[in-house]
This record gives structure tokens, C-alpha cells and sequence, in this order.
């Protein structure tokens, strides 16, 4: 039996933040809304996020990513959440609960579709360690998937609850690693190598100055297009039957501190689906595309326990919610596009093969169509 080997990325990586480009970088711009200071769902004050990657042998390519969203007991303070099925064909645990009560209670955790129970687990193990739930007798694990099982031995199932763990316990506010890290090593998208990416942006104030974060777990096809502009075509990669090249999944995580209710935060996870679309994405019959969407807003917190029979809190009225759709969706696309843009190639089981996204040859396209800044074309 083979030692395995494990690295653990940190969201707070000099290194990978010196070495990797990110779309900004290369001269491409989405929408008009402006990017928090990292350009991060960890933009969102309070949120954390942590990988744990599995590279070893010739066919160990997984992971686990973390997302906090806030740094207190979250099964003691609950934050108001919904999930919104773009489509169904997917593993995401916890659901039904989330869509009955209207809020989550773990961290959020991504990882490989085989390893759904693991990763339960461990959150069940994680929240029953903490001193004030040492009388709890239900935890709703909150856990999407994505299948990478043409680059990783999925069947040997070699995320364990201790990856898991470590992913949450190594969250950060700072930088996100994206690209081949946590949930995202083994993923594909486009025909391309695929997997984390992250984006943000900040609403002006006069429309609250609320920040919207989003982070993706890309592994999902379609007709790939950039900020507008055809690639896929051309470069002539794109699917012909329409069936298993098009397939695989999509998660969406959509943080916000405005503060909302499961309703709204429903109506922004549906505008999530807007911006994958918007890269060429076509969520397939066998594409698994979820939205976990959830609102950060320290007030409007749900405590476990209460001495009140009411719930006080305020939240945005439904004309407010426009310029926070806009933000999910460009936030969203971007974040797609930056998981592309910090993949690497990666070699994996039976000697699969999966190419990053040729960034020259594709800036190449982008300055034939004008679509670059100028001080970058």
C-alpha cells in the first residue's frame, strides 16, 4: 500500500499568490461593479476559507475546500442561507433542511462526490466538539460535490474526516488560493483544467455598500466564452455530442453581509446561474449545479437557543435586491474564469492528461476582438 502524500494549501499563501495570474492581471475586466480589496468571497468580513489537497502517486488528485461564514459557533449563531438547484444531478447534503428553516448551521464544505459522507461526518465531529453543543443531537452537514473521477482515484476514496478538519482549522480571511488546490485539484472545465476560483464585489453606497463573495468549484462544460468574446470557437474546442463532454458540476457559493432572508438570498442564488451561463455553461443533463447562498449580517443571526417566541431583524425590502443580483452574477462569471486562469495542467489515474487554459494563445484572441484594457493589449 502506498504512503500517501499530503499537501495543505492556506487560503494566506505568498508563494502561490506571487506565482499565480489572475484574470485582472491579464487586462480582462467583467462587469461595471467594483472588486473588494482581494477580489474574494473572504472580502466578506468574518469569512474564512481553508483547502486541503491530495496530490500523491499516479492517481490521488483531490481535496477538500472549507468556507466559514463567520468565525463564532456557527451552530450556535445560524446564518440565514438557501440552496438554489440549477440543476439537481448532484450529492449536496443537507438540502432539505436548509430549505425548510432557512439557514445553515456548519461550515460549508466542498470536496469530491464519493467523499459526501466523509465530509459529513467530520462536520458532525467538528461541531460536537465544541464545548457549547456538547449537548446537541442534530447537525445538518452542509457538503457539495463535484466528480473528478477522470484525473483521481475517486473509488479509493481518500479524503478522510481528518482532511477535512485540517481544511476548517486552516481557514483564513486573507488571500484564497484558486486553481488546483482543496476541492478543486482533479476538476475540469471546458475541456480544460479547472477548479477554484474566487471574486467579490462592493455595492456603491449609495445602494448600501454591501459586499457580495463568491467562490466556485469549476467542473462543468458548454461552449466556453470570455467576457463576451467566442474562445471556444475559436480555438475549436468545444463538445459535438452534447452528452459526457458536456457534463460534470458546478458549486456556487454566494456570501453576502447584506442583511437577508432565505427568500432573497433564494432570488440571489438564482442569479448565480446567470453568470455560469454567461461563461459558455449549459448545466448539462448530467451537471450537478447547486448555489449555496447565505447572508454574513451579525444581527440578523439565528440563535439556537432563545428566550423570545420572536425572531428581530432587519432585512433589505425586495426593491433593494437588484444591484446585489448584478453583483452575484459578475462576481460569479469571474470567479469561474479566475478557477481557469490559476489551473494548472495535471497528469492523473490511467494516465489522463488534462491541459490548463492556453492564457497566450487565448489573450491573443482577446486583443483580436479588442477586449483587453489598453495598457494591457
Amino acid at each position: 500500500m502506498y504512503k500517501l502524500t499530503l499537501l495543505i494549501c492556506i487560503g494566506m499563501t505568498t508563494q502561490l499568490t506571487a506565482q499565480t495570474m489572475r484574470l485582472r492581471d491579464h487586462g480582462i475586466e467583467i462587469g461595471v461593479l467594483k472588486t473588494g480589496s482581494l477580489n474574494s468571497i473572504t472580502d466578506v468580513e468574518g469569512v474564512k476559507v481553508g483547502h486541503t489537497t491530495l496530490i500523491s502517486g499516479d492517481d490521488v488528485r483531490t481535496g477538500v475546500t472549507a468556507i466559514l461564514p463567520h468565525s463564532g459557533n456557527i451552530f450556535q449563531q445560524k446564518v440565514p442561507a438557501a440552496i438554489y438547484l440549477g440543476n439537481g444531478f448532484g450529492k449536496l447534503a443537507g438540502y432539505s433542511q436548509v430549505k425548510e428553516l432557512g439557514n445553515i448551521e456548519t461550515p460549508i464544505i466542498l470536496t469530491n462526490t464519493l467523499n459526501v459522507p466523509a465530509a459529513s461526518n467530520a462536520l458532525i465531529t467538528y461541531t460536537l466538539a465544541q464545548e457549547d453543543n456538547k449537548d446537541v443531537r442534530s447537525v445538518n452537514s452542509v457538503v457539495g460535490e463535484t466528480n473528478d473521477g477522470w484525473l483521481n482515484d475517486i473509488g479509493g476514496r481518500h479524503v478522510k474526516e481528518s482532511h477535512v478538519l485540517d481544511a476548517i482549522k486552516n481557514a483564513t480571511k486573507g488571500v484564497v488560493a484558486e486553481g488546483n488546490v482543496g476541492a478543486g485539484t482533479g476538476t475540469i472545465c471546458f475541456n480544460y483544467k479547472g477548479g477554484i476560483g474566487t471574486s467579490s464585489r462592493v455595492l456603491p453606497e449609495a445602494h448600501g455598500g454591501y459586499t457580495v463573495g463568491v467562490l466556485v468549484q469549476t467542473n462543468f462544460g458548454g461552449i466556453f466564452e470570455l467576457n463576451g468574446v467566442p474562445i471556444a470557437k475559436e480555438l475549436d474546442n468545444y463538445p459535438r455530442q452534447y452528452t459526457y463532454d458536456v457534463d460534470g458540476s458546478c458549486m456556487i457559493v454566494v456570501l453576502t453581509d447584506a442583511p437577508l432572508s432565505a427568500r432573497n438570498l433564494e432570488r440571489m442564488a438564482k442569479r448565480a446561474m446567470m453568470g455560469l451561463a454567461k461563461t459558455g455553461g449549459i448545466a448539462s443533463n448530467g451537471s450537478g449545479d447547486y448555489v449555496i447562498a447565505a447572508s454574513t449580517a451579525a444581527e440578523n443571526r439565528i440563535p439556537y437557543r432563545s428566550d423570545s417566541r420572536l425572531i428581530t431583524h432587519k432585512e433589505l425590502r425586495n426593491g433593494a435586491m437588484s444591484p446585489l443580483f448584478l453583483a452575484t452574477i459578475e462576481a460569479t462569471e469571474e470567479a469561474i474564469l479566475n478557477s481557469l486562469f490559476a489551473a494548472k495542467d495535471m497528469k492523473g489515474r490511467d494516465g489522463h492528461e488534462v491541459k490548463a487554459l492556453p492564457i497566450d494563445t487565448v489573450l491573443a484572441v482577446m486583443k483580436k476582438y479588442k477586449a483587453l484594457t489598453p495598457d494591457k493589449d
